[in-house]
C-alpha cells in the first residue's frame, strides 16, 4: 500500500480500476465494462416559419453530450465498486469523468504524435490550425473526439468532434492552406473557450466531464444474484 495524491474521479471500467481507498489502482475493481452506450448530441436551435413557408433558423449556444450506459448482468463484486463510486457523487451534485470505449483512441490506430494548436484559437471558432505533423505516425480522422490540455485554462473540459480535416494538398480555395506540417481541423460544436497557441490536443482516452442525469440510483437483483443496472449521464461544463 502507498499514499496517493487524489481520489479516482473517472467512472470505473476495465481500463480505470479503483481501489478500496478510492484511488486509481491497476489491481483494483473495474466492473465488466459497458454492454452498450447510447450517445446523443443536443444542439438547441430556434426555428420559425413565415406565412409564405420560409424557415428562419437560429443556433442557440449550449451544445451538450448525453450518455446512456447499460451494463451486462453483474456479480456483487463487479457491481458494488461502480455503485459506491456513484453514491459518493451524491446524485447530480458532484461531476466526474467518463471515458467511452469507442472514443478512447483515434479511428487511425497508427496515430502516435504530439499535436498542438499552431495559433491562438478564439472562443466561438469552428476550426483551428494544428501543428506536429513533421514527424510521428498517423492522422486524426473525422469522427474522432478531442479536447485541449490547456495550461492557461484548466477549466476548459469541453469535448469536440472532428468534422473536417484540411491538409496542404486538400484545402478550400481562397481559405487557409495548411503547411505540410500542419492540419486545419473543423470541429463541432464551436470551441467554447479561447485556447492559446502551443496547447496540447488530446485524442486518446478523451474524458467527458459529466453529472448523473437524476438524483435517483436504482438497480435490480434477480434470483440468480446478478445485478441489473444502467446509468444516464449529462455533460457538465465548468
Amino acid at each position: 500500500m502507498a499514499a496517493f495524491s487524489d481520489f479516482l474521479n473517472i467512472l470505473p471500467d476495465p481500463s480505470n480500476k479503483i481501489g478500496d481507498a478510492g484511488q486509481a489502482n491497476s489491481s483494483g475493481s473495474a466492473g465488466p465494462g459497458f454492454a452498450s452506450v447510447k450517445f446523443t448530441s443536443e444542439q438547441p436551435s430556434s426555428i420559425s416559419r413565415t406565412n409564405s413557408g420560409r424557415v428562419i433558423s437560429r443556433a442557440i449556444v449550449g451544445q451538450s453530450w448525453k450518455i446512456q450506459i447499460s451494463y451486462n448482468p453483474m456479480t456483487r463484486e463487479q457491481f458494488e465498486p461502480i455503485y459506491a463510486f456513484l453514491q459518493e457523487k451524491r446524485g447530480r451534485l458532484q461531476p466526474f469523468f467518463v471515458i467511452l470505449p469507442q472514443y478512447s483512441t483515434s479511428r487511425d490506430s497508427t496515430l502516435n504524435r504530439t499535436i498542438t494548436t499552431n495559433t491562438a484559437v478564439s472562443a466561438g471558432a469552428n476550426h483551428f490550425v494544428a501543428a506536429g505533423f513533421g514527424s510521428g505516425n498517423g492522422e486524426l480522422k473525422i469522427g474522432d473526439m478531442i479536447n485541449f490540455n490547456d495550461s492557461n485554462n484548466s477549466t476548459h473540459k469541453k469535448v469536440y468532434q472532428i468534422t473536417r480535416v484540411l491538409t496542404n494538398s486538400d484545402y478550400l480555395t481562397g481559405g487557409t492552406q495548411p503547411s505540410s506540417s500542419q492540419r486545419l481541423y473543423y470541429v463541432s460544436p464551436q470551441i467554447e473557450k479561447a485556447v492559446a497557441s502551443g496547447q496540447g490536443v488530446v485524442y486518446t482516452n478523451t474524458k467527458f466531464r459529466v453529472i448523473q442525469a437524476s438524483d435517483v440510483r436504482e438497480y435490480s437483483l434477480g434470483t440468480n444474484n446478478l445485478y441489473q443496472f444502467s446509468l444516464s449521464l449529462e455533460e457538465a461544463q465548468v
